[in-house]
C-alpha cells in the first residue's frame, strides 16, 4: 500500500474531511508534486495546449484535457456537426478545440462563438454559488480585475486565428444569447460547450441548441457544480426530455454528457 494511503488511514476520516473542506490534502514529504497543477497523465499535446491557452481561459488543466478528449472523440467517432461555445470570454476553449481539430486533421467544422465579448450580464437571485453566495454580490467586483477582464474583440479573434484554423470556419456571434439564439443557431452540432454561468442564459442555450446536437455528440456544462443557477437550468431542461441523459462528473463543477439516440 502506498505511503500516502497508509497516512490517510492513520489520520482518520473526520480530520481528512475537515482538511478537504478547507482545500487541503495529506501528502507525505518527498512525494513528487507538480507545482503548476499539470495532470500526471497529460501527454505532450495536452501540456502544450494547456500552456498555450493559459492566458485565454480560466479552465483548469483537468477540464482542458477532458475537452481535448471530447473533441478527439467526435472526430474519431465520425459524429457529424459543428462545435459551439456559449460564453467565449477570451476564446481559450475554442483555441483548444481548434488546436485539437488541426491535430486530428479535421478543419471542416465551423466553430460557433457566442458572447457579448464586452461584459457579463447581471445575475439574478437564483444565481448563487455552491457556498450560497449570490453571484450578483461578487461578479461586479471580479470583472474589473486584470485576470478576469475582457479582451478587445479583435484581440480575441486574432488569437483564435493564430492557431491556424481556417478563419472562414469561425462564426462569431456578438450579443446576449437570449437575443442571438435561435436565429444564429447552426443546423447540426457535434459538440456544445456552455459556459455562461447563469440560469437564464443556460436554460435558453439548452432549449435552442441541445436538440441540434447529433446523437452521440457531446454536451459540456462548465459551471454545473459551481453555480446553482446553471445546475437548476440543466436539471430542469433535462427533465423535459423523453430519454434520460447521464451527466458525467469531470470535476467538482464541470459535467459532460453524450447525447443518447
Amino acid at each position: 500500500m502506498p505511503a500516502s494511503s497508509v497516512l490517510k488511514r492513520a489520520v482518520g476520516r473526520p480530520l481528512r474531511r475537515a482538511l478537504a473542506r478547507a482545500g487541503y490534502d495529506i501528502v507525505p514529504q518527498g512525494e513528487p508534486r507538480d507545482l503548476w497543477g499539470m495532470p500526471w497523465d497529460a501527454d505532450d499535446f495536452d501540456r502544450a495546449t494547456i500552456e498555450a491557452t493559459r492566458f485565454y481561459t480560466l479552465t483548469p488543466p483537468d477540464r482542458i484535457m477532458s475537452f481535448i478528449d471530447a473533441v478527439r472523440y467526435v472526430v474519431r467517432a465520425g459524429i457529424e456537426g459543428d462545435i459551439a461555445e456559449c460564453g467565449v470570454w477570451r476564446g481559450g476553449s475554442m483555441q483548444i478545440a481548434a488546436r485539437t481539430l488541426i491535430d486530428e486533421g479535421d478543419t471542416s467544422r465551423t466553430l460557433h462563438l457566442y458572447d457579448t465579448f464586452e461584459y457579463m450580464p447581471p445575475a439574478e437571485d437564483r444565481d448563487v454559488d455552491f457556498n450560497g453566495y449570490p453571484a450578483a454580490d461578487y461578479y461586479p467586483a471580479l470583472t474589473p480585475l486584470e485576470e478576469y477582464r475582457y479582451l478587445p474583440f479583435d484581440e480575441v479573434r486574432a488569437a483564435l486565428e493564430a492557431t491556424g484554423y481556417p478563419a472562414e470556419r469561425m462564426h462569431w456571434v456578438k450579443g446576449l444569447v437570449e437575443e442571438t439564439l435561435p436565429e444564429h443557431a447552426p443546423e447540426r452540432l457535434a459538440l456544445l460547450r456552455l459556459d455562461t454561468d447563469l440560469y437564464r442564459s443556460t436554460r435558453h442555450e439548452l432549449e435552442c441548441l441541445f436538440p441540434r446536437i447529433t446523437p452521440g455528440g457531446i454536451l459540456i456544462i462548465d459551471d454545473y457544480g459551481h453555480l446553482e443557477g446553471s445546475r437548476r437550468a440543466v436539471d430542469e431542461y433535462l427533465a423535459t426530455l423523453d430519454t434520460p441523459v447521464f451527466l458525467n462528473r469531470v470535476d467538482y463543477s464541470a459535467r459532460l454528457a453524450v447525447k443518447p439516440g
